[in-house]
């Protein structure tokens, strides 16, 4: 495994991603707010079904292993600009993006404004319109004022998610994750599902069965989205059920 960076703004700050390699088309790994890449999709990758395939585990500014300026927006189109930067830096063109939650909101940023990128969308109970449900999620974390989250909410909220997100969360920069939470939950114009509807790229959505139904599910397929719902599987679908999460990107399901 070998580590790359992309410089993504004029300070020089670096976007970092940890690499199989492998063979072309790349395939390449975005995680979900306060997440980092590896530790969600790294099992994944090196399932059978899946090994040999060049990868690409890429953390977003202000999570894992990427620098977290304070003069940064974070807003969904910065952090797609952010991507944008490090597959260009790594040569990477007509790749599969695998991309969880708020990565999901960035990769159809991503391939609405780099068509060149993307030859494939596998978006995993990916965020496509503004104003969610409130949750100790997104809508919690922008709850708050930015000043107020750095000082106690970030240690709040780490209370409240479990474990697994908190293992992750608590590497994210406070002020980085509160100003992505509030991009995401104001989203993009237009909507993050009015550019999926609207691209022309293969695109699968995934959902986990115990999330129940996909939100307009019957509007994305008309749009030729292929939605694909994993049993035993809630919103982490790809650590709650792998094998059934592989064969999705195998494209055996």
């Amino acid at each position: 495994m070998t580590i790359g960076n992309a410089r993504f703004d004029a300070e020089g700050s670096l976007i970092r991603w940890t690499e199989f390699e492998g063979e072309g088309p790349a395939r390449v790994y975005v995680h979900g707010l306060g997440a980092a890449s590896a530790p969600y999709h790294a099992h994944i990758a090196a399932r059978p079904e899946l090994a040999g395939r060049r990868s690409l585990f890429v953390d977003l500014p202000g999570h894992g292993l990427s620098d977290r300026p304070s003069s940064f927006g974070y807003t969904l189109e910065d952090h797609a600009d952010a991507l944008a930067a490090a597959l260009d830096a790594a040569d990477v063109r007509d790749a599969e993006i695998v991309a969880h939650s708020m990565g999901g909101a960035v990769a159809i940023v991503l391939a609405h404004r780099r068509a060149d990128l993307v030859a494939r969308l596998v978006l995993t109970e990916a965020n496509l319109d503004p104003y969610p449900p409130k949750t100790a999620g997104s809508s919690g974390i922008a709850d708050y004022e930015e000043d107020a989250f750095v000082a106690e909410g970030h240690a709040r909220v780490l209370e409240k998610v479990g474990p697994g997100w908190a293992a992750t969360m608590r590497l994210a920069d406070p002020r980085a994750l509160h100003r992505s939470a509030t991009g995401l939950v104001r989203g993009t114009q237009p909507t993050m599902r009015a550019m999926l509807m609207e691209l022309s790229v293969e695109r699968v959505y995934v959902q986990g069965a115990l999330s129940g139904d996909v939100p307009g599910g019957d509007g994305l397929e008309a749009s030729g989205v292929r939605v694909v719902t994993v049993p035993d599987a809630g919103h982490n679908v790809m650590l709650d059920n792998p094998p059934a999460f592989a064969a999705v990107l195998a494209g055996r399901s």
